[in-house]
C-alpha cells in the first residue's frame, strides 16, 4: 500500500504488532491450555502461548489462525475468539510490540506438535500454569488469565459450551464443561433444570447413551440459540 502524499511513516517510532492465542481444552482432569516451549530468544526454553508476528497483509483473526498451526499443529479457525491488546512498552525486550488475545474452547483436543520457532508443544492444567505469575514468558500470565475470565463469561451468556461437546451428549457432559472453566461444582439437578429452561440451549434427540450402569442418559443436541436469556450465573 502507497503512503499518501507527503507522509513519512520513518517518522514514527516502529512498532510491531503480534497475536497470542489461549487454546482450552476439558478433559477429564479438567480444564487444560495449549502450550508451547520458545525454541529462540527472547525466553528461550520457557512455556509461552502460541503466537507470533502478523504479516503485512493478513488481518488478526488470519494470523491468529496460522500462528496456532504452525507453532501448535492444531486448528481454530472460527472458535477463536478476540479479546484483549497488550502494550505495554517494556512488555518485549525486542521492540515496541503490541499483543491482541485470542480465546477458544476446542472439544477433543489432539496433542500438539512443535512447529517453526516453537522447541516443544503440550497441554497443561490451566490451575497449576496460573498458580505460578511468573510460569510463563512475556506478560502470558495476563493474558491467560483474562482469557479464562472471557471464556468463564462466554459461558454466562451464551451457548458455546454445547459446541464444544460431542455431536450428541448428555446434561452431565454439558455440565462438565460448565465445572472445568469455571473451577466449580454445579448441582446437578439445578444445572439440568435451568438448561432445559433456557428456549433453544438443547435439543433432545430421542436417543440414550448405551452401556453403563442404571437407566442410561437422554441424549441432547445444540439448539438453535446464541444467548442466554437469563444467564447462567456463576458464583465470584
Amino acid at each position: 500500500m502507497a503512503s499518501p502524499s507527503g507522509y513519512d511513516p520513518r517518522a514514527f517510532p516502529p512498532v510491531a504488532v503480534t497475536v497470542d492465542i489461549a487454546v482450552f481444552t476439558v478433559e477429564e482432569e479438567g480444564l487444560k491450555v495449549a502450550l508451547i516451549e520458545r525454541g529462540q530468544e527472547p525466553h528461550a526454553g520457557r512455556l509461552a502461548l502460541p503466537g507470533g508476528f502478523i504479516r503485512p497483509h493478513e488481518d488478526l483473526h488470519e494470523a491468529a489462525v496460522r500462528e496456532l498451526r504452525e507453532e501448535t499443529g492444531l486448528e481454530a479457525h472460527g472458535h477463536l475468539q478476540q479479546f484483549g491488546a497488550y502494550g505495554a512498552p517494556d512488555r518485549d525486550p525486542r521492540m515496541r510490540i503490541v499483543s491482541i488475545g485470542f480465546w477458544a474452547i476446542v472439544p477433543r483436543l489432539e496433542a500438539p506438535t512443535a512447529g517453526t520457532d516453537a522447541a516443544a508443544a503440550q497441554t497443561a492444567p490451566v490451575d497449576e500454569i496460573l498458580a505460578n505469575p511468573d510460569g510463563l514468558a512475556f506478560d502470558h500470565h495476563e493474558i491467560l488469565r483474562d482469557a479464562l475470565e472471557h471464556a468463564r463469561d462466554a459461558l454466562e451468556e451464551t451457548t458455546v459450551a454445547a459446541d464444544f461437546c460431542d455431536e450428541e451428549f448428555a446434561i452431565s457432559d454439558l455440565r462438565k464443561v460448565y465445572e472445568a472453566v469455571w473451577g466449580t461444582t454445579l448441582d446437578q439437578g439445578n444445572f439440568q433444570n435451568k438448561v432445559l429452561e433456557i428456549e433453544g440451549f438443547v435439543e433432545p434427540t430421542g436417543r440414550r447413551r448405551s452401556g453403563g450402569r442404571g437407566r442410561p442418559p437422554e441424549l441432547f443436541r445444540a439448539g438453535p440459540a446464541r444467548r442466554i436469556d437469563p444467564p447462567i450465573r456463576r458464583q465470584r
